[in-house]
C-alpha cells in the first residue's frame, strides 16, 4: 500500500491523501489551498496524479479546504463515488455551488484587471456546472456502517466532532493475504463544544493520519471562551458598539448563534439585534435544524429546559437578501453582525469590516485559525492599516481573538487521541499542520513515548 501527501502537507489547508492498494486508488479529501491565491493557484488547478485513474473519494467532512476541489476533480476525468455521511451530503451540495459562484466572479474581477494591462483572461477554476456535476456523484453513508470501496478495503466512518457530519476514516485493508488498518482523523474536534457529540478517537489501528493544527497551544476550555464571549459583547454593547465576527459559515456561525441564544435565555440580551448575513450560513443553519439526531445531549437539554429551538430566538434575523445586507449598514446602536467568511477573504463580512473597522466603539471578534496572508490573520496580527477591496482603513476597532472558540483540538486534546493507539500504532503521519506546530506536538507525542512520527512533505510517497 502507498500514500501519497498531496496536500495539507506542511500546510493546514488543501486536503488531499491518496491511498493505492491492491491495484486501485482511493482519494482521502479533495479540498482547496487557502491562503494567498497566488501562491495555491497552481496546486488548486492541478492534480499530481489522472482523476481518472481514481476508484473512490471519501470526504471527511464538507469545509472547503477538505471538499472544495470535487468540481475541478470531476471536470479532469474523476467518474467515481464520493462517499460522505449524509449531512456532509447535504453541506456539500450548497458549499460547491457557493464555492463556484466564488471561482466565478473571483475570475470575473481578475480578468477586468488583466485586461487594462492587455493580459489573456483567465478561466474559473470550476464553474457552477462542474460543482453540479460533482454534487451528482456524492453517496451518502452513516457513521459505523461498512461499505467496501474497492475489493479489499473496508471503510467506516466514525464521529469526528467537528461540524456536524463530520468524519474519522477507518480504513481496513487485506492486501497479499495481509491486513492492515489506517485510521485518517479529518479535522479532530473538541470536548464539550457546542451542539455535537464529543469525536470517536482511534482503536487498534495500524497506521494513523493526524490532524495537527493546534499542535503547539492549548484552548481555553469552552466554558471559559463563553464566558469571555459574553464579556466581549456585553463590554462592546455598552460603549454602544457593534460586534462583528468573521465566522465560517459552516459549524462556526452555529455554534455562535447557539451562545448568543443561551446569553438570551440568561437575559442578558433582550433587545440587541443579531444578523446572520450570509446566504450560505443561512442555508447551512437550515440544514443543522434539519438533522438533529446529530446533536449532543447538553443541546437537547436546553431545547427542553428553554422551550425553544437552539438556533432560533427573538432578535435574531437570518439574512439572505443583498438588499438586506446593504441595509444593516444603516443601523445604528449595538449589533452582533456574523457573516463569512471565516478568515475573512471573501463575502459579506467584507463590507461589514469596510463600515464598521474604523471606529474605536466597534469589536472586530475573530474566532477561529487565520492562514497567513489572510484580512483574518492581518486583522489577528493588528497591522494599523488593513487593504479592503483596494483601499486602505485605519484599524482602529478592537478586535479580540477567542481560540477557546475553535472547532479544532488544542494540543492537550491531540495527545489524548494519539495516545489512544500508543503501544498498537505502526506509525503516526502528521498532517493539517504548520512547521512550528508540528515540530512542538513532534516534541509532545515522543515525550509521551507515542510513535513513531513523521511529519510528511508535499507530494511525498510512503510505502507501508
Amino acid at each position: 500500500m502507498k500514500i501519497s501527501f498531496d496536500g495539507a502537507a506542511q500546510t493546514v489547508t488543501g486536503s488531499r491523501h491518496l491511498i493505492e492498494v491492491n491495484g486501485h486508488r482511493i482519494l482521502l479529501d479533495c479540498g482547496l489551498f487557502q491562503g494567498k491565491r497566488a501562491d495555491n493557484y497552481d496546486k488548486n488547478q492541478k492534480f499530481d496524479f489522472d482523476p481518472a485513474s481514481l476508484d473512490a473519494v471519501i470526504l471527511s467532512h464538507a469545509h472547503i479546504d477538505h471538499s472544495g476541489n470535487l468540481p475541478n476533480l470531476v471536470k479532469n476525468g474523476y467518474k467515481g463515488p464520493i462517499y460522505a455521511t449524509p449531512p456532509t451530503v447535504t453541506l456539500g451540495e450548497i458549499m460547491l455551488q457557493d464555492s463556484a459562484h466564488i471561482q466565478e466572479q473571483d475570475t470575473l474581477y481578475v480578468n477586468k484587471k488583466r485586461a487594462k494591462r492587455g493580459l489573456p483572461a483567465m478561466e474559473p477554476l470550476y464553474t457552477l456546472a462542474d460543482a453540479l456535476e460533482a454534487i451528482e456523484k456524492y453517496y451518502p453513508v452513516k457513521y459505523e456502517e461498512a461499505f467496501s470501496p474497492v475489493p479489499g478495503v473496508t471503510v467506516r466512518f466514525f464521529n469526528a466532532g467537528h461540524i456536524l457530519g463530520s468524519a474519522a476514516i477507518r480504513l481496513d485493508i487485506v492486501e497479499n493475504g495481509q491486513h492492515k488498518s489506517l485510521w485518517f482523523s479529518g479535522d479532530i474536534g473538541r470536548k464539550d463544544l457546542p451542539l455535537l457529540p464529543e469525536p470517536v478517537f482511534p482503536t487498534d489501528v495500524d497506521y494513523l493520519l493526524m490532524e495537527c493544527t493546534y499542535g503547539d497551544e492549548n484552548h481555553d476550555s469552552v466554558d471559559s471562551a463563553y464566558e469571555k464571549f459574553k464579556a466581549i459583547v456585553m463590554k462592546t454593547i455598552n460603549r454602544g458598539g457593534k460586534i462583528i465576527i468573521p465566522a465560517f459559515a459552516v459549524g462556526r456561525t452555529q455554534e455562535i448563534v447557539y451562545f448568543l441564544n443561551m446569553m438570551k435565555s440568561e437575559n442578558l440580551i433582550n433587545d440587541l439585534p443579531v444578523f446572520v448575513d450570509s446566504p450560505l450560513a443561512v442555508a447551512a443553519s437550515k440544514i443543522f435544524k434539519g438533522y438533529p439526531d446529530y446533536f449532543d445531549e447538553e443541546t437537547f437539554d436546553f431545547i427542553r429546559n428553554e422551550k425553544s429551538p437552539a438556533l432560533d430566538f427573538t432578535g435574531l434575523r437570518y439574512v439572505s437578501s443583498v438588499d438586506e445586507s446593504k441595509a444593516i449598514n444603516d443601523k445604528k446602536g449595538p449589533m452582533v453582525i456574523i457573516s463569512a467568511s471565516g478568515m475573512s477573504e471573501a463575502g459579506r463580512i467584507l463590507h461589514h469590516l469596510k463600515n464598521n473597522i474604523e471606529d474605536q466603539n466597534n469589536t472586530v471578534l475573530i474566532v477561529g485559525w487565520q492562514a497567513p496572508n489572510t484580512l483574518g490573520r492581518r486583522l489577528v496580527d493588528r497591522e494599523r492599516m488593513v487593504r479592503i477591496f483596494g483601499d486602505e482603513y485605519d484599524l482602529r476597532a478592537e478586535v479580540v481573538t477567542i481560540n477557546g472558540l475553535s472547532a479544532h483540538a488544542g494540543q492537550d486534546y491531540l495527545l489524548q487521541y494519539a495516545s489512544a493507539v500508543k503501544g498498537r500504532v505502526k506509525k503516526i503521519f502528521l498532517v493539517h499542520g504548520e512547521a512550528e506546530a508540528a515540530a512542538v506536538f513532534m516534541a509532545k507525542l515522543k515525550e509521551a513515548g507515542i510513535g513513531p512520527v513523521e511529519y510528511p512533505t508535499y507530494q511525498q510517497q510512503v510505502e507501508i
